[in-house]
């Protein structure tokens, strides 16, 4: 499994018109697939969201996420779609009439001109794209996504089974993971480990003890263990280290963990015609 170099700080500038605190995910995508991850500065929305929230499910004021998502489709050149988040595995499919709002964790397209897009503050936003470039998917992970449980894959599991039923396998596609909460800011207990390690023993590795019933977690390793174990060879992005913790870095990311009132930065990917 490739990753980027250990320790390497995202990239900024998604394209020359993007804010400086945008990241561009380093990966041999197609030409024809675009990503971003956005910062926190640049927007309209005053403390504690300050200042380029784009949730509308944190208590802002709803003329300055408006403004705030109009900013960065207006950047960006196309739509991205937003979801309501619910911690879940449900995926959607988005074509041109999908509007904002629609209960998922996950989006995919196969559509030019939709930026499939997932809103985080902590939680790890996981893009993808296939070698090809025909389709792309943008995917919300959280702890409880990714673990699934019940009996019930995790998000990403449940992305890569069901592109398989429509004849696209998982070696087919590659995976850039944004910032998230860090392994050293990630503290969860004993039924959070359980929940992966009952999975597969080999996410142990990803859980150091901090105290009695106490663990620091890395979410991107776990995020990298089901990818590959699910098929997914190639992986870029966070790799652990602290330029990608959100919690770490107020004045670049907002963080639920660190702040508690806190806005909502967004990763996105979109494909255009051709390749």
């Amino acid at each position: 499994m490739r990753v980027s170099p250990p320790n390497h700080p995202p990239d900024a500038g998604a394209t020359p018109a993007c804010p400086a605190d945008w990241l561009r995910p380093r990966w041999p995508a197609p030409e024809n697939v675009h990503a971003f991850c956005t910062g926190r500065a640049g927007g309209a929305s005053a403390s504690p969201y300050d200042t380029l929230n784009l949730g509308d499910h944190v208590g802002d004021l709803p003329h300055a996420v408006a403004a705030n998502r109009a900013h960065v489709q207006q950047t960006l050149g196309v739509r991205p779609i937003f979801l309501n988040q619910v911690h879940g595995t449900e995926v959607l499919a988005l074509r041109a009439d999908c509007a904002d709002g629609a209960l998922a964790d996950g989006s995919w397209t196969d559509r030019p001109g939709l930026a499939c897009t997932v809103m985080v503050a902590d939680c790890l936003p996981v893009l993808l794209c296939t070698w090809d470039g025909q389709r792309v998917a943008a995917l919300h992970a959280g702890w409880r996504g990714l673990a699934g449980g019940a009996g019930r894959p995790g998000v990403l599991e449940a992305f890569l089974q069901s592109q398989s039923a429509q004849g696209v396998a998982p070696h087919q596609w590659m995976a850039w993971l944004g910032p998230c909460i860090g392994p050293q800011s990630f503290e969860v207990g004993d039924e959070v480990r359980a929940a992966f390690v009952d999975h597969s023993s080999a996410a142990g590795h990803a859980f150091a003890a901090r105290g009695p019933g106490k663990w620091l977690a890395d979410l991107p390793l776990l995020a990298r263990q089901r990818l590959q174990a699910a098929g997914v060879a190639q992986v870029y992005g966070n790799d652990g280290s602290a330029p990608w913790c959100t919690v770490g870095n107020p004045l670049r990311f907002f963080s639920h963990r660190r702040d508690r009132v806190s806005g909502r930065q967004a990763a996105g990917i979109w494909r255009i015609g051709g390749v």
